[in-house]
């Protein structure tokens, strides 16, 4: 009941709320009401009229007004039924002035032009026969105008403010748009570049499966110590190629070209690491995973994972210490962590467009893992940029490690 009771009060505030454009309506509504009070007391002193004529007057003007709140939905009705209105009660005029100035701000052409003239016509006419005797007939004209200028500017000015927003608007659409349709084009770009170096990694796995095989036909006199250790090749051969081949599944290869190497392992992170040093970013190792070996596919993204992190670090934090991270959690995952103390201040002339993130994300994403990047910190003891990610550690990694331990 608690609940229900609640959708019904949210359900009755949002009825009763009272969006932007309703209140710009009862405000001129209240104007307009303020205004006709005015200028039916300005009429009553020039005409000597009585007070049940002002209150007349006025409450005709008053209800006149009350168009003003369709003045946005049928703007060129409410502006000639308030021109009319004007005609009849001098309190409705400042509302004919309002209807006029929606009708600039919310339509062009031809319709403007004539609703225009015959407000000139209508204020010219009042003004020529109750002419106020102590102002001059030509102040009296040139008031008028004014106010009928005045009243098409704001008008013209509010027709402009909206066209600004549009415009605005429009542009944050197509620029969430564009990045969307580049963040697409990148992955693809990525998916396409995995399946090149993961298309020459399976073709020479099967052939080291053919050729193994192949030596156990032709070769029948091997010895059943070298039967066994060609038979756990193949094994090894097949199940890493198997692998690849599920990595590769619906990533679309290029036409022919230039063929690509396979992406390093880590077998070679020594090598990032010393040319990262070299490069002048100081890097501090810590390797928890006692060179157990690990499947090709999550090597490769070690690698990945490492070297983006480093390239980040080098581009945006020169000089900044580094800290590599390389542990297996307790659930049986590779743990990847790269982190460096943000520079706030500092700016690079490297230009980066977060592509490398974008790709990484996609290589993750295909080997089941998970990755996380962004500043992460107290501003008041130091922020640090950390790349993070967490990657399934291959069912066949332990028992090759208990394989490699007992040999």
């Amino acid at each position: 009941m608690t609940g229900a009771s609640e959708t019904a009060v949210a359900t009755a505030r949002k009825r009763w709320a009272l969006s932007p454009g309703r209140a710009w309506d009862i405000t001129a509504i209240l104007v307009s009401w303020f205004g006709g009070l005015v200028l039916v007391g300005e009429a009553q002193s020039v005409r000597n009229l009585s007070d049940n004529d002002v209150f007349l007057l006025f409450v005709a003007g008053c209800l006149f007004s009350l168009a003003l709140w369709w003045r946005r939905s049928r703007p060129v009705p409410v502006a000639v039924l308030l021109l009319i209105g004007s005609l009849i009660t001098d309190a409705a005029g400042l509302a004919a002035l309002i209807a006029l100035s929606t009708v600039v701000a919310v339509r062009r052409g031809r319709v403007i032009v004539v609703l225009t003239l015959l407000h000139a016509v209508t204020a010219i006419t009042y003004a020529v026969i109750y002419a106020d005797e102590a102002v001059p007939h030509l102040v009296s004209l040139l008031l008028t105008v004014a106010i009928l200028a005045t009243t098409i500017a704001l008008g013209v000015a509010a027709r402009a403010r909206q066209e600004l927003i549009d415009s605005l608007r429009e542009r944050t659409v197509r620029a969430e748009e564009e990045a969307r349709l580049r963040a697409d084009r990148l992955r693809a770009l990525e998916r396409e570049r995995i399946a090149r170096e993961m298309h020459d990694s399976l073709a020479h796995r099967i052939s080291m499966v053919s050729l193994h095989a192949g030596a156990l036909q032709i070769r029948p006199d091997l010895t059943p110590d070298e039967v066994a250790k060609a038979a756990t090749t193949i094994r090894d051969s097949a199940h890493q190629a198997l692998e690849d081949l599920r990595e590769i599944l619906g990533v679309l290869r290029a036409g022919e070209g230039e063929a690509l190497r396979p992406q390093p392992d880590l077998r070679h992170l020594d090598e990032l690491v010393a040319d990262a040093r070299e490069a002048g970013v100081p890097v501090t190792v810590t390797d928890r995973l006692d060179g157990l070996p690990a499947g090709a596919s999550l090597g490769r993204t070690v690698y990945r994972l490492v070297q983006e992190g480093l390239t980040n670090a080098g581009k945006h934090a020169a000089g900044v210490p580094v800290s590599l991270v390389l542990d297996r959690t307790a659930d049986g995952e590779v743990h990847v962590l790269v982190s460096n103390p943000l520079r706030v201040s500092a700016r690079t002339a490297v230009p980066g467009a977060g592509s490398g993130l974008v790709g990484l994300a996609e290589r993750v994403d295909l080997i089941d893992g998970r990755l996380r990047h962004g500043v992460r910190g107290d501003p008041r003891t130091g922020l640090t940029f950390d790349l993070e990610a967490w990657l399934p550690w291959p069912a066949n990694a332990d028992a090759a490690a208990c394989e490699v331990a007992a040999g």
